[in-house]
């Protein structure tokens, strides 16, 4: 439905009040783009019961989250316009490499999965990001800047591991 038959449609109901209808458009429009800027949820994989070990190893996987959380997910390289003045050594004292990950809100060490991404793959919180950044952003370490420009932005539900 376009803004044109909303304005119609809502001055209908609400009258010839011009100011009445433009609310209630700007209400209908602001409702329609959350509906499409809302993360979706993904249905967990279908666990094949009559696969026994397959089940117990998602049972002993599931028994070492800890935590699962949304949040949103980027890439970042060791390129000066992306880190600071060490852009080979995260903020932990480590070396950058596969597996690191950024965040504010977790301490390092710390280690997460992102099935929906990685499937098993173990990244480790070694390095920070901009303290204006949300606790519920994400920045994976990538080896060149092309990859991570390619990853773009994604939202998807992280596994805290258990120590």
């Amino acid at each position: 439905m376009n803004i044109t038959k909303i304005l119609k449609i809502s001055s209908i109901l609400i009258g010839k009040n011009p100011l009445a209808s433009a609310i209630f458009a700007g209400v209908i429009v602001s409702i329609c783009l959350l509906g499409v800027m809302t993360p979706k949820t993904i249905n967990a994989d279908y666990i094949d019961a009559t696969n026994a070990s397959y089940v117990a190893k998602a049972s002993n996987e599931a028994r070492n989250v800890a935590k699962t959380i949304k949040v949103v997910i980027t890439a970042y390289s060791s390129t000066p316009e992306e880190t600071d003045d060490t852009p080979f050594i995260t903020a932990s004292g480590k070396s950058v490499g596969d597996g690191i990950i950024a965040n504010n809100m977790l301490p390092f060490g710390t280690k997460i999965r992102i099935p929906k991404l990685y499937g098993n793959k173990i990244f480790i919180v070694e390095d920070r990001m901009a303290s204006y950044k949300s606790n519920y952003h994400f920045d994976i370490w990538m080896a060149e800047k092309p990859l991570a420009m390619n990853f773009g932005i994604k939202t998807a539900e992280i596994e805290i591991l258990k120590d």
